[in-house]
């Protein structure tokens, strides 16, 4: 059948979900039935097509194996307290991934294949959206070149899919994370306001590095000093400081521009504290911590919502943290979760419903 859009439906016969459990799923390990996919060719979005979830039959010259011109979303869709789905903030994520890719010299997706199959996906597979706290239906938009040639230039053709993944909490325990002061994530100039695969790529060594040190994450510093904190991990992060929420400026391209981490600043202005966007150093973060006032930290991304870090260290300085004190963070991620499961009224228009 053809849906709305143009987007051709194609449904499986038997769904999996049949004996399936959603409770305490781990992330990203388990698939719903379909998938989208779309290619584009000459210029132009074709063969735009909800499917059967499936392999993808690709060449060995593929050129996004060879030369990382991939880029991903992460989104996610909750069930309402009322039974109904919704999706927070689409359309934050789908102009997001269009910057993504025009930094990746990719072609940008239009919103009748990005947010409309995205609707109609996700309505032909709502059954597998949980409706447990802490649980989700993780959404992937993601996009890489498909010419079967080897050689560095854009591809000239690039294929567009949405894969569905419902899971359980991202992080189930407070976090500890070492601060990174020999690896970089990302400079100015470079790649580190894109959502690209690469910067995740490039992130494993460190990270593996600190896991060996009985880690679970690393905060990345800035490429030149290493002074200047900017993300934690695969997050945006947070401090605490007095009745302030300080928070790492976007102004270097360096830092993804969090659509949770836009969201905390709203919510965080709602609650009564001040938000600063500046450029931190982990000299000024130690110097709150001497002197009593860093009071919280936490990590904010789709995947993870809220996250809180139980201790850092810098260093041979650490910091331990008694999360079960904190109110901040909590009552954040309270007030955020609330809305999400239309517990609460949405006032800022988050959420779009199916």
């Amino acid at each position: 059948m053809v849906a709305a859009a143009g987007i051709k439906i194609s449904k499986v016969e038997t769904s999996k979900l049949t004996g399936t459990s959603l409770e305490n799923l781990p992330f990203g390990r388990y698939f719903t039935d379909h998938m989208l996919e779309a290619d584009y060719v000459n210029g132009e979005w074709k063969n735009v097509e909800i499917k059967p979830y499936q392999p993808l039959l690709m060449e060995p010259s593929l050129a996004a194996l060879h030369y990382g011109q991939a880029i991903f979303e992460g989104i996610k869709a909750y069930k309402e307290a009322d039974g109904q789905v919704a999706i927070f903030r689409p359309y934050d994520n789908f102009r997001r991934f269009n910057i993504s890719a025009e930094r990746m010299e990719m072609p940008t997706v239009p919103e009748e294949i990005f947010i409309e199959g995205m609707r109609q996906l996700i309505d032909l597979d709502r059954n597998w959206v949980p409706s447990l706290p802490e649980h989700s239906l993780y959404i992937r938009p993601f996009m890489f070149s498909s010419d079967p040639v080897i050689g560095v230039k854009p591809s000239e053709t690039y294929k567009f899919l949405i894969i569905l993944s419902p899971t359980g909490p991202y992080y189930a325990a407070p976090m500890k994370i070492y601060v990174e002061e020999t690896y970089t994530r990302a400079a100015p100039g470079g790649v580190g306001f894109a959502k690209n695969a690469g910067n995740y790529g490039g992130s494993m060594h460190a990270t593996a590095l600190a896991k060996k040190q009985g880690y679970d994450q690393v905060l990345w510093t800035d490429a030149f000093e290493h002074k200047y904190l900017q993300e934690v991990g695969t997050m945006n992060v947070f401090f605490i400081i007095g009745n302030q929420a300080i928070t790492p400026s976007l102004e270097d391209g360096t830092i993804l521009a969090g659509v949770t981490r836009d969201s905390a600043i709203t919510v965080l202005k709602e609650m009564g504290l001040e938000v600063v966007e500046k450029k931190f150093s982990v000299d000024e973060l130690i110097a709150a911590h001497k002197a009593g006032q860093l009071r919280e930290v936490f990590g904010t991304g789709t995947a993870a919502t809220i996250s809180l870090i139980k201790e850092l260290k810098y260093k041979d300085y650490v910091m331990h943290f008694d999360t079960d004190t904190w109110e901040v963070s909590k009552g954040l991620k309270k007030r955020l979760d609330a809305i999400r499961k239309g517990e609460a009224p949405d006032t800022h228009g988050w959420m779009y419903r199916i």
